[in-house]
């Protein structure tokens, strides 16, 4: 989001300020909503989209498979709009002088029927909706005032107003995407006490958060998506990173929570994850920069439901690649996006964010632009123009959006899509008069693919490095297979398809077949050769773990570098191709199209080709050799 002034942002982080930090209030019990079953048509039909959603390769598809482009905006104002100094109670302590209490803005101005008939104008077909842990917890009803316009929802808790939000978006025909953005109701996005998602709270709590928020809309069916956590960002003395294994890895940190989600809440729901929005110390000659999505390329993420991805980047023409946004205090001389020509913006949105999209790649998802926008009264002919420039962007490659933000104050906020004055009357984007309006129809008319998505073959990585990859729910469901192993199952539907030689990575498709695997479950953890039938020596001098006839690799698992256990599961149909031996001790061995992308980049890696399944893993255990996997034996799927 926008934060004002900029020279805020991250200004604390060069300075090394100490942070301030609003406190949580206790938690309170609540109910899931009841299920819904019917809607009520608008503006539009909600008929003209059926939930839930997936993917199917870098596009999101609804329940008919048919393609659903998330043209979305942010009603902000439940995530906390207080900007941390001065009296809470006072509006002018709050962003844009606008106090939200802690609820979507607007609710104190227009009745939700209204609103919800404004959005449509608007032609949006989804909402990103932030909250905040500490709005979960309130046991505090809002003021009257805060819903003067909705006074039915008089008395009730921040929470109860949000569940009467969701209820009225699913109910308008509205995807619902929820979007974890702050754990205290206090303004982001600088050094606020948010920069994490365990700023100020443990990641169990904050997951225990995410698993109650998806059971209480489980039975809405338009809350589509889980949106983890909002602009990830260094604090005072620690960045996020993206993979390392400790208390600040976001990777992992995002990878746990959307697998609890999909496990223990709602299966249906898509999981969002945002890159890294700032690393380093903004001085110029230091370190500093926004690695945005730039880490999946090298460790991208697998869900226990392959179909569910989602990578999100927020792009505003004053940050930048390298920037922070900051005027004065922690403002350095790096380009600004709204710096950059044409050429140079379209190079930077492809590097840090759209190359995700590229087909055939283990990190191949959906990208959604979760946040942009700029303010209707800029008169900086640079960022108008950046402005123009990235939703031709967005337009021509027929980008997943959500513009920030939905609806403000007029006379406060002139960022909003939406501006109501304290009567209810309505300015904004829509206006003949607002300079955006015109990037802002070319954006949301332009057209882009649409009906039918056919399936495409999935690859995913499975990675080892700090623990456990167990993907697939039928093998969780088997309980602790290889003790004391760090353990990598694939996704059910897909198969182990490639091994790297040293750091226990594995690649994992569906490519050439669907579901291989027996519907009667059942799977055998293998840990000699005793499958290896008589004159099958595949790999002569090295140890085997060999699958048993008719079944194939869906896992592994490792101690250290070395193989520990292979685990087959049985094949839906006969399983008995010719097979080959791939070796990969010297070097890499991989099918020419290299279907799937570098999924241990660095290391030596085997792959059966598209067409075969992997049924044996080899490895020696000979004095002065690395004991990671050497070889495969790959077979013919038929």
């Amino acid at each position: 989001m926008p934060i004002a002034p900029a020279g805020l942002r991250l200004a604390c982080t060069a300075a090394g300020l100490l942070l301030v930090a609003a406190t949580a209030t206790t938690a309170g019990a609540a109910q899931p909503l009841p299920a819904r079953t019917a809607h009520t048509a608008e503006a539009s039909d909600p008929g003209a989209w059926s939930a839930p959603l997936s993917t199917r390769g870098r596009y999101i598809v609804d329940g008919r498979g048919d393609r659903f482009r998330l043209r979305a905006a942010n009603w902000d104002g439940a995530q906390g709009s207080w900007t941390g100094s001065g009296s809470v109670a006072d509006p002018a302590n709050h962003h844009a002088g606008q106090d939200s209490h802690g609820i979507p803005l607007g609710l104190d101005r227009v009745a939700l029927p209204q609103l919800m008939a404004d959005f449509h104008e608007l032609g949006i077909n989804t909402v990103r909706l932030p909250f905040s842990n500490e709005m979960i917890h309130s046991t505090t009803p809002v003021p009257d005032a805060a819903v003067a316009a909705n006074p039915r929802l008089r008395g009730r808790t921040p929470l109860q107003v949000y569940d009467a939000v969701v209820e009225a978006l699913d109910g308008s025909g509205f995807a619902v995407i929820l979007n974890n953005h702050t754990n205290t109701s206090r303004w982001c996005c600088g050094v606020d006490g948010n920069e994490r998602w365990n700023s100020g709270q443990s990641t169990q709590a904050w997951a225990d958060d995410w698993v109650y928020m998806a059971r209480r809309y489980a039975g809405v069916p338009r809350v589509v998506g889980a949106d983890l956590y909002n602009e990830v960002r260094r604090d005072v003395l620690d960045d996020p990173n993206w993979g390392m294994g400790d208390a600040h890895d976001w990777y992992a940190a995002a990878q746990a929570a959307g697998d609890r989600i999909l496990t223990e809440a709602d299966p249906r729901l898509l999981i969002v994850v945002e890159g890294i929005n700032w690393t380093g110390v903004p001085v110029d000659g230091l370190p500093h920069g926004r690695p945005v999505l730039t880490p999946a390329r090298t460790l991208s993420h697998t869900l226990v439901d392959a179909h569910k991805l989602v990578y999100s980047a927020h792009f505003y023409g004053y940050t930048g690649p390298h920037h922070s946004g900051a005027t004065g205090i922690g403002e350095t001389h790096d380009a600004r996006y709204q710096d950059l020509t044409r050429d140079q913006l379209s190079a930077a949105l492809a590097e840090e964010a759209f190359f995700v999209e590229e087909s055939g790649r283990h990190y191949t998802a959906p990208v959604w632009i979760s946040e942009f926008g700029i303010g209707s009264g800029e008169t900086n002919q640079a960022a108008r123009t950046w402005f123009t420039a990235i939703t031709d962007y967005f337009a021509d490659h027929d980008t997943d959006y959500a513009y920030w933000p939905l609806v403000g104050h007029a006379g406060h906020d002139d960022w909003a899509l939406l501006r109501y004055d304290g009567a209810g009357h309505r300015s904004g984007v829509l206006d003949a008069d607002d300079w955006r309006g015109a990037a802002w129809r070319h954006l949301g008319q332009a057209a882009g693919r649409t009906g039918p998505v056919a399936p495409v073959p999935v690859w995913r990585m499975l990675a080892v490095d700090h623990g456990d990859a167990v993907e697939s729910v039928r093998v969780r469901a088997t309980g602790d297979w290889d003790p004391g192993a760090y353990k990598a199952a694939c996704p059910d539907g897909l198969r182990l398809i490639g091994l790297s030689h040293t750091r226990g990575r594995g690649l994992c498709t569906d490519s050439g077949t669907d579901g291989l695997r027996s519907s009667t479950g059942g799977q055998t953890v293998v840990t000699d050769e005793r499958h290896v039938p008589a004159g099958g020596d595949w790999a002569s001098g090295y140890t085997k773990l060999q699958c048993p006839a008719g079944a194939f690799l869906a896992g592994y698992s490792v101690r250290g570098e070395r193989v520990s256990a292979a685990l087959c599961v049985p094949g839906r149909d006969p399983l008995a191709g010719a097979g080959r031996t791939v070796w990969f001790d010297r070097s890499d061995n991989r099918p020419a199209d290299a279907a799937g992308g570098d999924f241990a980049q660095g290391d030596y890696k085997g792959q059966c080709a598209a067409d075969e399944y992997a049924a044996g893993i080899a490895f020696t255990t000979r004095f002065g050799s690395r004991p990671g996997p050497d070889a495969l034996l790959c077979r013919r799927l038929s």
